[in-house]
């Protein structure tokens, strides 16, 4: 992502989130960043990106295109039986059909995600991706919906094409994500309510084939189970799986002594050790090869967001890439 960082667009550093917690007028101001990758999406046709569109699938839809010869397995109901008769030949109708995609997003708000070294948390970068596609959706003329989840709770959004229906998810990660600040930190949060598993779970009540949904996580509750739900969700809809993570995740920083604090406690951090900053990175890596190979493996889309790089400009070099 270090070209997201070069190439700093001035129109999409104004609706960047940062610190520990966001606003809600945060989130509403991510409408118009929505904005600058709408025509982009739009051409793109990336994931579910693109909206209430005319597609290339023929079917029974609403646009009537032209006639061709009748094939084995046509629908007989289609036939028109004036060209039928006309040329001699069976004729039957194509159609051009109109798709609309409901748009899912799950957005983790967990205490693993209360967690950052520059620019925001990573808890305030998943809710502003969050945001992001959530009003390129309803834009597009998509219903949108999703689920929040912390460690504890979860809301569940069923998806409805309304500016109501984003206003109130938007609501929903702005709550979650408020809640995360009153946390006391070193807690055992996890309960049975909890992680990937438990939020992909749920997400299977409101997710109809041929949605798309976006997972946006730090993926470190990412278990079996988890995987097993992926897998079954990718079948029949577009999975676009989000990695936040921050840069002091990703490796230590220069040779020196920093102080830390989870918000309760206090500590040091001793980074003169060049064996021990070396194995720091390659854990990460094996980390990020082992979530990249399994979504790989399930044929799911995987977006790397860094928390001290623009998000907008991450997901709009993310839609050029996979075009």
């Amino acid at each position: 992502m270090s070209s997201a960082r070069r190439h700093i667009d001035p129109e999409h550093a104004r609706y960047q989130a940062k610190g520990a917690t966001l606003t809600l007028q945060q989130l509403l101001m991510q409408r118009y960043a929505a904005k600058t990758l709408e025509y982009m999406a739009h051409t793109r046709s990336i994931a579910g990106i693109s909206g209430l569109h005319l597609s290339r699938m023929r079917g029974r839809g609403i646009d009537f295109e032209e006639f061709r010869p009748y094939q084995p397995g046509d629908d007989i109901r289609l036939i028109d039986w004036r060209v039928t008769a006309r040329t001699s030949r069976p004729f039957t109708k194509v159609f051009r059909e109109e798709r609309e995609r409901p748009v899912v997003i799950a957005v983790d708000q967990t205490h693993n995600m209360y967690f950052g070294s520059r620019v925001a948390f990573k808890s305030v970068i998943a809710a502003q991706a969050a945001a992001v596609f959530c009003w390129l959706a309803i834009d597009n003329g998509d219903r949108v919906g999703g689920l929040v989840f912390s460690d504890r709770d979860s809301r569940l959004v069923r998806p409805k094409r309304s500016r109501r229906s984003a206003l109130h998810l938007l609501n929903q990660v702005y709550e979650f994500n408020q809640a995360l600040a009153s946390v006391t930190a070193g807690e055992p949060e996890q309960d049975a309510g909890s992680g990937l598993s438990t939020a992909l779970g749920q997400i299977r009540k409101i997710l109809r084939p041929g949605s798309t949904l976006y997972l946006i996580s730090d993926f470190i509750t990412l278990d079996e189970r988890a995987v097993q739900y992926l897998n079954q969700l990718s079948q029949r809809n577009n999975v676009v799986c989000c990695f936040v993570y921050d840069a002091l995740e990703e490796s230590l920083p220069t040779p020196g002594l920093y102080s830390i604090t989870d918000g309760r406690r206090k500590g040091a951090l001793n980074t003169f050790n060049r064996r021990a900053r070396v194995r720091y990175r390659e854990q990460f890596e094996q980390r990020m090869q082992l979530i990249e190979s399994e979504l790989d493996r399930l044929q799911v889309a995987l977006l790397k967001i860094r928390t001290s790089d623009l998000v907008v400009e991450q997901i709009r070099q993310w839609i050029a890439q996979n075009s």
